[in-house]
């Protein structure tokens, strides 16, 4: 027997649910939007940082569960689907299982929001409710919106722009424009992860009837997107360098993994092949984010 191919139980079952690899989408955003508030004077509440992470990676996970059970309880995770392991699709998990541990996590999220709400200001309300809904509504409710092709939109708008943002108002109390400019590429490297496990799942999705953008605009053309976006977040970066004193250009560490992703997707790579290239881009997401905000922070 194949021990190597049992399916996880029990607390591996549940991580490998989290899906733990898509963390740095959370992290990176959390780190470079601090970054941006070195510099801003000694009395900044460094504490805070650690709460909006906790926030942030609430949220991911929760993100993450609920697409599972939204996904599996639709049916949309059939035998055809190849990536990471899900708990619905697969029978190893419970929908209403899977349900609580999204809710929980969402729960994690907004305790922990409220915590910086109470500190920082009411607005953290509304910015944290639509978090929240966004989340949820991504795969789940009556209409999806990861259904209808807008994925991307809500992971660049959240995973970039209102968790990097975010995290420096929350520091700063106030909106900077470096934070601003700086989840462009943040955003553009968490949207690439997407659209690279949608252009893995095109088959399965266009079986399911899951419209996301990769089915409407097809196979090439999503190739397309994913290398604009790995070269548009570089170039981001260094269009920040030389209008402002942050040195985020050193996100360029990063560029041999975003080559070798590039290099796979141009030259057709599809398939389980797919699922090395969703690791390289995750890689290539921590590297160039973590690079950035070290750039960021040391010329502040």
């Amino acid at each position: 027997m194949n021990l190597s191919a049992l399916p996880p139980t029990g607390l591996k079952l549940w991580l490998a649910g989290a899906r733990l690899r898509t963390l740095p989408a959370a992290i990176v955003p959390v780190a470079v939007g601090a970054a941006v508030a070195v510099g801003h004077g000694s009395d900044t509440e460094w504490w805070r940082a650690g709460v909006a992470l906790v926030v942030a990676l609430a949220l991911q996970i929760a993100v993450n569960f609920a697409n599972d059970y939204s996904d599996g309880v639709r049916g949309t995770d059939g035998s055809e689907r190849v990536g990471p392991l899900r708990l619905v699709g697969s029978g190893l998990a419970a929908p209403a299982a899977v349900k609580r541990a999204a809710t929980l996590s969402f729960v994690v999220a907004a305790i922990a929001g409220t915590v910086l709400a109470v500190v920082v200001g009411p607005e953290l309300f509304i910015v944290g409710a639509a978090s929240l809904v966004a989340g949820w509504t991504y795969t789940g409710g009556p209409r999806p919106y990861g259904y209808l092709g807008l994925g991307e939109v809500f992971v660049f708008v959240f995973f970039g722009v209102v968790a990097t943002v975010g995290t420096t108002y929350v520091l700063i109390e106030t909106i900077s424009a470096v934070s601003l400019a700086a989840s462009v590429s943040v955003g553009l490297w968490a949207t690439a992860l997407l659209v690279i496990n949608n252009l893995r799942d095109i088959p399965g999705d266009t079986i399911s009837g899951k419209q996301t953008l990769a089915v409407r605009i097809g196979e090439k053309r999503t190739r397309i997107t994913y290398v604009l976006m790995q070269e548009s977040a570089l170039t981001a970066a260094v269009v920040l360098t030389v209008f402002s004193d942050r040195w985020a250009v050193a996100a360029l560490v990063g560029v041999p993994f975003v080559t070798r992703g590039i290099r796979a997707v141009a030259g057709g790579a599809s398939g389980e092949d797919l699922i090395a290239v969703l690791g390289l881009t995750g890689k290539a997401q921590l590297i160039c984010g973590l690079a950035m905000a070290t750039g960021i922070a040391l010329s502040g």
